[in-house]
């Protein structure tokens, strides 16, 4: 399972710096407090969105009124980006945020730059990337490998001894596609062989870096 590249990330930094200089002339900073919606589902897509504190959560209602989360966004990530007119999914702040937002529009006025074409379309790439990802992970891994997998995703992601778990077990449960007991019962059998251990409900540690591997391989 792979997260968003940061814009800043490496691989992409020539035009990741185009889109940068442009969300910082043109971006408006909001910030939304814990659990407040940043935009609907059904919403017409009008914004760009690049957060810069906090974490932000992205999800849906079925019509059978079972909510799946899309993905988890990091300070450095853009989101909001759709191939379509309406937004698919919801974004809630998971956490107290803070988001810079500029209109595709006035992002268009500087789309005459070819770098910043690039990074747009490298952008929107990436987030499909992501999709097609998170749809693999669902339909392939074991409940075991899933929350392991997950575990994994965010201790490369913040590379430290001990990782912080911003969302809760039901949302971890909605993005894995599993229930709240699968979740938990997974961490605690984790837990149990040592492979990862909880100093508190939203900090782990991983501790056996190999047995982790092998269960995501």
């Amino acid at each position: 399972m792979t997260l968003a590249y940061p814009l800043d990330d490496p691989r992409t930094a020539r035009p990741a710096a185009a889109l940068n200089d442009v969300m910082d002339r043109l971006g408006t900073k909001m910030t939304f407090g814990r659990d407040e919606e940043v935009y609907a589902q059904g919403d017409d897509v009008e914004f760009m969105y690049r957060l810069t504190r906090g974490v932000i959560r992205t999800s849906r209602v079925t019509a059978d009124g079972r909510r799946q989360v899309g993905d988890f966004y990091y300070p450095g990530d853009l989101f909001g980006l759709e191939v379509g007119p309406d937004h698919q999914f919801s974004a809630e702040a998971l956490t107290d945020c803070e988001v810079q937002i500029v209109r595709r529009g006035s992002v268009r006025a500087f789309a005459g730059d070819a770098e910043l074409d690039r990074a747009i379309l490298d952008a929107t790439r990436r987030e499909l990337q992501r999709v097609q990802e998170h749809v693999l992970l669902l339909g392939r891994k074991s409940a075991r490998e899933k929350v392991a997998a997950f575990l994994m995703s965010l201790a490369q992601r913040q590379d430290e001894e001990q990782i912080e778990l911003p969302m809760g077990r039901q949302d971890m449960a909605d993005y894995l596609g599993l229930t709240i007991e699968t979740v938990s019962r997974m961490l605690t059998q984790l837990q149990g062989e040592e492979i990862v251990e909880f100093p508190s409900f939203r900090r782990f540690q991983v501790k056996k870096w190999h047995a982790l591997e092998e269960l995501v391989d």
